[in-house]
Parts: C-alpha cells; structure tokens; sequence
C-alpha cells in the first residue's frame, strides 16, 4: 500500500475542478516505481513502435499491465486517486471502471503530439459532466526536453470547451512517484523529445461505468487472469455489472465467471437501480 501523498483527496479534487489537472507529488514510493519498471523493462524493448500519427512513429505503448506487473495494482487502487475520481465521477454513474491501463515510451526524435481531449473518443454531447480522469505516472523524470505531457489549464468543462483558444500550456515537470491528473475534458499532449533517453509512463485511466471502455478490460484480463485479483481490482476491471443490467452474463454479474464452480445454466437476476426498484414496485402494487 502506498503512503500517504503530501496532496489530499479533497484538495486535489478542488484543483482538478479548478484547473482542469493537478500533480500529486510523491504518491507512491520509489521502490513501488522501481519495481515496476523491472517488470516493465522487458516488455518495453519487445513492444514495436506504434503507427499513425496520433499514436506516434517513434512512440511504443502496451496495455493489460495488470497481469504483467503485480506491482501495478498500488496504481491502479491508490486510495487518493479512487477517492478523487468517485468524487468527479460519481454523480454520473453507478460505478467506475478501469478504462485504460497502458504504459508509454516516447523516444528521441519523436515529434509533439497533437493537443486533444480524451473524452472524445465518446460521441456523447459534452460539458454535461466529466466522462473520465487520467493519471500518468512517469518511470522516469519527465522534463522540457525529453516529452513531458503538455497540460492547458483552463480548458476542461464547459467554460473550457467554449473557449476559442486553447492558451499556453504548462509542462508536467516532475519525478517518477508523483501522480500527473487531470480531466476527460483538459487539452493535453505529449511534448516532443528532443533529448537523449526515452521517456516512459504509466497511464491509468478510470471512467463512467456505462461506457465502452478504450481497453477491452475482458480481453485483457479473462476470467483465469481476473480470478487472482482482489474482488475491488477484478470488479473494477470488468467484472461487475453496472445498474440497470448493464455488463451482465447470462443475467448475472460477471464475477460469477471468478468462482471455482460455475453452473451450467445461470439464471437472471434483476440488477437495478434504487428509482427503478421503486417504478416497479409501485407498478406492481396497482397492478394487482
């Protein structure tokens, strides 16, 4: 478990809502880090470089990083970062799930990404509510020159996405440990490197229940893999319905597909909200 930051939950959320990001310094330990990157190290020099012009051709980036590293799961389940999160997200669904877990590797040479919003990889209509919140974790120093993320303050909600400009953006410089956050609706992008080393990260990423996530969590992690995680770690990645009956198995939740003894046939299980739970009820009461 990591210690506690310097940064509360109740503070960070108030910047997040302010600003649209805020970092966290000292999250986690730095044997957390170094661990993790001893996990990482292989998988990163396997990885080819992506391809496209938003992912980056000089750019290598993986995902399931739960079942390659155990030493994820202090990331993912950090008690501040799930605190925040329900805290912006929690008005506008039953329950959060892991959207992306995915590590990053920008090497020399690779140009500036283009400055986006990753709520818009959902077509629903914007500056209602946040869709998600992200956390980058740096593996190493992220600095000007070797592609730090760039941040614009200001232009998450819907003051933000009715700006015209998106304004200077600030760098997130700082060290591996700290917890780079920030919205669904904040403009960001990586910086270019221009230095000698790569830069990695981590980027763990928590959103609406309701929605398609940008990881297919069940691919990544099914059943024999998901079956060794702890019932807060596994329902988060998937398994676990979203009320009314969404991401449901044969009518029940998908954590049957966890135990030891699963039936042969399965029968369904209402799995509604409280308000509905009531329509119905009183439906049923005139109804007789």
């Amino acid at each position: 478990m990591s210690r506690p930051p310097f940064m509360s939950a109740n503070r960070a959320t108030e910047k997040l809502l302010e600003q649209g990001y805020c970092i966290i310094p000292d999250a986690v330990p730095a044997q957390v880090i170094a661990s993790l990157v001893h996990d990482l190290d292989p998988v990163f020099y396997a990885t080819p470089f992506g391809q496209g012009r938003f992912y980056g051709y000089k750019t290598k980036r993986f995902g399931s990083l739960l079942r390659r590293s155990r030493h994820i799961e202090a990331l993912v389940m950090h008690p501040v970062i799930l605190e925040v999160a329900k805290a912006i997200l929690g008005d506008a669904c039953d329950r959060l799930q892991l959207n992306v877990a995915q590590a990053i590797e920008i090497h020399p040479g690779e140009v500036r990404q283009f400055p986006h919003r990753d709520h818009d990889m959902w077509a629903g209509v914007k500056g209602l509510h946040e869709y998600l919140i992200n956390v980058i974790w740096p593996l190493t120093p992220f600095t000007p020159i070797n592609g730090a993320t760039q941040i614009y303050p200001g232009s998450h909600g819907a003051a933000g996405l009715a700006r015209e400009c998106l304004g200077e953006p600030i760098i997130a410089q700082c060290e591996p440990g700290s917890a780079i956050c920030f919205l669904g609706s904040t403009a960001h992008g990586a910086g270019a490197n221009a230095g000698s080393g790569v830069r990695r990260a981590v980027v763990i990423g928590y959103s609406l229940g309701w929605l398609k996530p940008y990881e297919n969590q069940w691919l990544a992690y099914p059943p024999e893999v998901a079956r060794e995680f702890p019932p807060e770690l596994a329902a988060l990645a998937g398994y676990a319905q979203h009320r009314p009956n969404l991401g449901n198995y044969e009518g029940q939740c998908p954590s049957i597909l966890l135990s030891s003894d699963i039936p042969d046939h399965i029968g369904a299980i209402d799995a509604l909200r409280p308000d509905q739970e009531a329509m119905l009820r009183g439906f049923a009461e005139t109804s007789t």
